[in-house]
């Protein structure tokens, strides 16, 4: 194989730009303000299970644009998107490379439904789609697809129903948190299941899983917060955004002492961030959707590398 060749034919180089453009031509038809905002941060994420790149100044790459662009919001700016290049520290495979196309948007005064509405109408303009999307809460498709409610299983319990449906073997993961099986559950049982038609959404996250969302108090209490998934794959995660600077605190000193207790990499979390959220950031949902996912799916291509004019490994 000829390494110094694109990954991607002039076919799909092409789609690509017509999707960029596409996307474009939705935001401004709906007054929707583009953005772009630093790739290097003196900050970055410290969620649990996302590894950051770091540079030799001991600046980091973004794996989201998503604290900028809330500095924005908290500024005044409106409703924004942004098409991002983000970099997140995994190896290459089917549905990864290290460095992805992410759009991100956020709308004031939207609530979780709206949002999802107009991600709905994004992609039938993206995809030349018009049926409805299937709505789907985590339980119910915890419910019809993995057989347990996900709110009430103990860890215990959903290792052994791993066990027993061959997840797992006996032997694997003694230890694990109630998240993990979820997650595990999510990965090799839910999620293939979602989206085999029509894409289809997920919303009402256990609290536990909340990260950036606001939390809808209840019985039991849910994240507000929803997944998009088309054939399988996960495509979107969005959030009723959470603008309480204490909360958001909070959280990001919780995921550091779980990263140093699981001896990851502990960056700094965004104080700039922090200090936004205490000027005021407007009451507002936001999504971020994978866009080289997208067209793969779109074109029925079989990797994303595919899609990349030069993949990680010809880099």
């Amino acid at each position: 194989m000829q390494r110094w060749r694109p990954s991607a034919v002039a076919a799909t180089l092409k789609a690509r730009a017509e999707l960029n453009g596409s996307v474009r031509a939705f935001f401004v038809a709906r007054g929707v303000l583009e953005v772009e905002t630093p790739v290097l941060s003196s900050h970055a994420t410290v969620d649990r299970y996302i590894e950051s790149f770091r540079t030799a100044d001991g600046r980091w790459l973004q794996t989201s644009p998503e604290f900028a662009m809330k500095r924005l919001l908290a500024a005044g700016s409106g409703p924004i998107f942004q098409i991002a290049r983000v970099f997140r520290l995994e190896e290459q495979g089917r549905h990864h490379n290290p460095e992805f196309t992410m759009l991100e948007w956020y709308r004031p005064g939207f609530s979780m439904p709206q949002l999802m509405d107009e991600v709905e109408a994004l992609m039938h303009q993206l995809t030349g789609g018009a049926a409805a999307f299937e709505r789907l809460s985590y339980r119910d498709a915890f419910l019809r697809d993995a057989g347990f409610e996900p709110h009430a299983a103990t860890a215990a319990a959903m290792r052994a129903a791993a066990i027993a449906a061959n997840l797992v073997s006996s032997a694997d993961f003694p230890d694990e948190p109630a998240d993990f099986w979820l997650d595990l559950w999510m990965s090799r049982r839910v999620s293939p299941a979602l989206g085999l038609g029509q894409p289809a959404f997920v919303y009402d996250f256990p609290a536990s899983q909340a990260a950036l969302a606001q939390v809808r108090a209840g019985t039991p209490p849910v994240a507000e917060r929803f997944e998009l998934f088309w054939r399988g794959i996960e495509l979107a995660n969005g959030f009723h955004e959470l603008g309480d600077a204490g909360e958001q605190r909070a959280r990001f000193e919780a995921d550091q002492q779980w990263r140093r207790a699981a001896g990851h990499v502990v960056p700094p979390y965004d104080a700039h961030l922090i200090e936004a959220l205490h000027a005021g950031l407007p009451d507002c949902s936001g999504v971020a959707l994978g866009l080289d996912r997208l067209l793969m799916l779109k074109l029925g291509l079989d990797d994303l590398a595919q899609t990349l004019a030069f993949a990680a490994d010809r880099a």
